[in-house]
């Protein structure tokens, strides 16, 4: 459901501090929205110095972009949350100032998203979506994750 694109200077982020804004991104979304871990995905792009722009010239400096596109139908409170609790956290574990931590959320309506191969369910309805689909998607999404 959620996907998380993260957009950062190549070298910026080694493979360590990925990895754990990743989870950091896996746990805030699931803490603040309840959806399942399992849902969420996190990817990194790194682009090279001179091919990312702001205010029509080249970026100067360190940054890190979130873009997440989430189900709609979320309050305005938990949106509001969501990008706080991401920011903030995020610039902690990338070791950038809060500043340099830009998070945009977009609502993508539940009914225009396929992922394991199912259409998703509205918010809230997760367990009842879970219960009512074939054995072998239920327990593969649910291995996602695990050791």
């Amino acid at each position: 459901m959620p996907t998380y694109h993260c957009t950062v200077p190549t070298g910026l982020l080694d493979a360590d501090r990925k990895s754990l804004i990743a989870s950091e991104i896996t746990r805030i979304h699931n803490e603040v929205t309840g959806a399942a871990s399992f849902f969420a995905q996190v990817i990194f792009t790194e682009v090279t110095k001179g091919n990312h722009f702001m205010g029509g010239v080249p970026l100067n400096g360190d940054q890190l972009f979130v873009h997440g596109f989430i189900r709609s139908g979320r309050s305005v409170l938990d949106r509001t949350k969501l990008v706080t609790e991401l920011a903030s956290t995020l610039a902690l574990h990338s070791g950038l100032e809060k500043r340099l931590v830009w998070v945009y959320v977009s609502e993508i309506p539940a009914r225009q998203m396929a992922e394991y191969g199912h259409v998703l369910p509205e918010p809230g309805d997760e367990q009842t979506w879970l219960k009512e689909l074939p054995g072998a998607d239920r327990a593969y999404m649910q291995s996602i994750g695990k050791s």
